[in-house]
């Protein structure tokens, strides 16, 4: 005789969370150290860009070089720092690797306390706002305001951070941290943010990163509670569809956003929906 449907999906969801946590490796020592190095580079490079020529150091000669790739490209990329995109992308693994999913929550979580806190401390001016139009590269929406630190640059060095931390083998912490630096370039090629602002947003991210790990690894209820756990992926859900209809002002990653969101969702459905309602339909 079958469970009840209620109380059949609470149990398989229970069970699939504890062996997802059990399944997710631990933390390896290297891939903290990464973090921590990782984040000294960007504040080095940052203080250095701020030190050596002010606070547009740097900018019209990155802008100038990136401007010989197609406009796509830079699009693509600064897509993927939107912050989106990161609860379409976990929703890939949210269910089979619920420990990397609440790290990832966390994480975003202090990320998104570090840009929020900075931006309107500083209420920087963007290069729309300071520079003759013409003068550089302009990609996409002309934003003018808060521009320290690069919201796309914090939220590419949290996610691409919490997988590297995770990643087992080193030429992938590399890869992952490489894609992170694409993005965090991207700002500067599309034309609103200075290299001082991507550099601090990667620093921010990332530490963003190793701090969601950490407070993860401690705590586990969030990876281990179902309700918990479907609360949270619902939110992911919900920031997920607004992909598939709103491309943030970047119309050349339209394509892009709105594959990444049917793709999440489609998964979450498959994960969360179709497989459950399956596996209970075969119990006798």
């Amino acid at each position: 005789m079958r469970r009840p449907l209620p109380r059949y999906l609470a149990n398989d969801l229970h069970w699939t969370l504890v062996d997802g946590v059990a399944r997710t490796p631990e933390v390896p020592a290297a891939g903290v150290a990464w973090l921590r190095t990782w984040a000294l580079l960007c504040l080095t490079v940052a203080l250095a860009l701020y030190l050596s020529c002010g606070y547009q150091c740097g900018f019209l000669r990155l802008n100038a070089w990136a401007a010989g790739a197609p406009p796509w490209v830079w699009q693509w990329l600064t897509a993927l720092g939107d912050e989106r995109v990161p609860f379409a992308l976990s929703l890939l693994f949210a269910r089979r690797y619920p420990q990397v999913f609440w790290a990832l929550v966390v994480a975003g979580l202090a990320g998104t306390v570090f840009t929020h806190l900075g931006k309107p401390l500083f209420d920087a001016l963007r290069p729309p706002a300071v520079l003759d139009p013409g003068t550089f590269n302009l990609i996409g929406p002309a934003v003018r305001r808060i521009s320290f630190p690069s919201g796309h640059s914090a939220t590419a060095g949290v996610f691409f951070g919490v997988l590297a931390c995770y990643a087992p083998r080193p030429w992938m912490r590399a890869g992952l941290s490489l894609l992170a630096v694409l993005v965090g370039l991207s700002r500067v090629a599309v034309g609103v943010h200075w290299p001082v602002d991507v550099a601090a947003g990667l620093m921010g991210g990332v530490l963003a990163a190793w701090l969601g790990v950490r407070i993860a690894n401690r705590w586990r209820w969030g990876a281990l509670n179902g309700s918990r756990h479907l609360a949270l992926v619902t939110l992911a859900v919900l920031f997920t569809v607004s992909l598939t209809y709103w491309d943030g002002g970047y119309t050349l990653a339209t394509g892009l956003l709105r594959t990444l969101g049917m793709l999440g969702l489609g998964w979450a459905a498959l994960a969360y929906v179709i497989g459950p309602l399956g596996r209970w339909g075969q119990k006798i």
